[in-house]
């Protein structure tokens, strides 16, 4: 099978939803356009104006697993971000001034025992990404089927919340690609380095309940990443289909 990207997606709202895209293009340097442009900081974040810092500030899928039930929809020309859950009604407002909605809307499914949402940001010139520089996250849909049969368990890949899912590649090849450059479509990115998983990923997106040891399938390979960061380094257009390939 010739590698080639099969799923886009991207997340508006930093653990708030996902839209998956037919094509996009992608800026020099820059994350993938309206992918986490807004986040939730809970009550005891510390935050520096409008400058990127760390998830730990953000409501998020480690802490409250139900998040990860949420889908979005973004309508850019309006600046509205809709949102579905299968536990909420729909939610339709605009993050940049109507905040409040959103932090109403969330409150039955975040946990009791965590810092509770107080309020939505949005970053200044780049997407809130855990990362402190401007990325964009790989996945190889090799890797995730190790996954699932090392649970002996279908799972959605979309719980590893990637930007773009490739196929045809080997189980774990993407850890191979640190330091090179990955070509798709117009675009060349240099991989940076793995993603190290967190508890977010043992949560079911369908349903935002913990349901699969994703981690401890993880550590079974002597390691807890799943995925890699990339950092566009020729911009230009991609598209579902388009193929991949290591320079």
């Amino acid at each position: 099978m010739t590698p080639h990207l099969a799923h886009i997606w991207r997340y508006p709202i930093k653990s708030h939803g996902r839209e998956e895209l037919e094509q996009v293009t992608l800026k020099e340097g820059m994350t993938m356009p309206w992918d986490r442009t807004w986040a939730v900081a809970h009550e005891a974040a510390r935050l520096r104006g409008d400058e990127w810092v760390p998830c730990a500030n953000f409501s998020r899928g480690a802490k409250a697993p139900e998040l990860m039930a949420i889908s979005s929809t973004l309508d850019e020309a309006a600046g509205t971000v809709t949102l579905s859950h299968p536990n909420r009604p729909d939610l339709t407002f605009r993050p940049d001034d109507e905040g409040d909605a959103l932090v109403d809307w969330v409150k039955p499914l975040m946990p009791e025992t965590r810092a509770q949402s107080a309020q939505v940001i949005r970053a200044a010139d780049r997407g809130m990404t855990d990362t402190d520089f401007a990325s964009i996250s790989i996945n190889n849909l090799a890797s995730h089927r190790a996954v699932e049969q090392k649970l002996g368990q279908v799972l959605d890949p979309v719980r590893w919340r990637g930007n773009l899912i490739l196929e045809g590649f080997a189980l774990w090849e993407e850890f191979e690609w640190v330091g090179k450059t990955l070509a798709i479509g117009e675009v060349e990115m240099k991989i940076e380095e793995p993603i190290t998983r967190c508890l977010a990923t043992t949560a079911n997106p369908a349903t935002g309940e913990r349901d699969a040891d994703t981690l401890g399938a993880l550590k079974s390979w002597g390691h807890q990443d799943f995925g890699v960061y990339g950092v566009v380094t020729k911009g230009g257009a991609i598209a579902k289909g388009d193929a991949v390939r290591v320079l």
